[in-house]
């Protein structure tokens, strides 16, 4: 435990009277605190001016990332028959109908993204309760309810990230690892924004993009300029 202390003081002794700083400046700093004895993910939040339990402000997507997560996503595909097997050959890690149905409902969920083929959505459906929550339920509009299996596990295993507001009007989510190279987080980072941004909802009034703050997963934050943060 001292030696966490000293790391997190270090930390914030670092960032102390540092804040609204640059994209790149906000990446050089959380790369820099991060000294855990594991690869940190690189962390993003962004609050946002909506309240998404307005249908009209709720916020939603997906975004490649251009350099990829660092991280061994885990794929679950609901398919059968051809479809499954494509998906098999594509790289899912689960593929199943009623029988990956039934794991999920006995609460096993060994997955971080899970696809499905349009015919399945029914059975899927009855998973609403367990997947909604985590937010792993297959949705069109980011495009995990599709024909396309193949392409979307290749996807989902290339640095695909999907995003969600919460119900605090936060969305957050992991865009790389502390050892990745520092131009790479920028660009991912900025990727990121950018997605979060062009998804404004109708519903949205006043200032959109509130805060943006970037961390790694044992260090404090640092806030990023709003004004400056999407430019390429």
């Amino acid at each position: 435990m001292a030696k966490l202390g000293k790391r997190t003081t270090a930390a914030r002794a670092a960032f102390a009277g540092k804040d609204n700083v640059t994209v790149e400046e906000a990446v050089a700093l959380v790369k820099g605190s991060a000294t855990a004895k594991f690869d940190e993910t690189v962390e993003i939040a962004m609050n946002l001016g909506v309240d998404p339990r307005h249908a009209d402000q709720m916020v939603r997507g997906v975004v490649g990332l251009p350099n990829g997560t660092g991280k061994d996503v885990r794929v679950a595909v609901f398919a059968r028959g051809p479809k499954a097997e494509e998906a098999q050959a594509a790289g899912a890690d689960i593929v199943g109908a009623e029988d990956l149905m039934e794991t999920v409902q006995g609460g096993k969920i060994d997955f971080d993204r899970c696809i499905a083929t349009p015919d399945m959505m029914p059975i899927v459906g009855r998973l609403g309760k367990v997947l909604g929550p985590r937010n792993l339920m297959p949705n069109p509009k980011v495009g995990t309810v599709t024909m396309d299996v193949a392409d979307a596990v290749k996807a989902a295993k290339g640095g695909e990230v999907q995003f969600k507001v919460e119900k605090a009007g936060v969305v957050h989510a992991g865009v790389g690892k502390a050892s990745f190279d520092e131009g790479k987080l920028v660009e991912n980072v900025r990727a990121f924004i950018n997605a979060v941004q062009k998804a404004k909802p109708a519903g949205s009034k006043g200032a959109y993009v509130k805060k943006i703050s970037l961390s790694s997963t044992m260090g404090p934050g640092v806030n990023i300029d709003v004004a400056t943060a999407g430019e390429a």
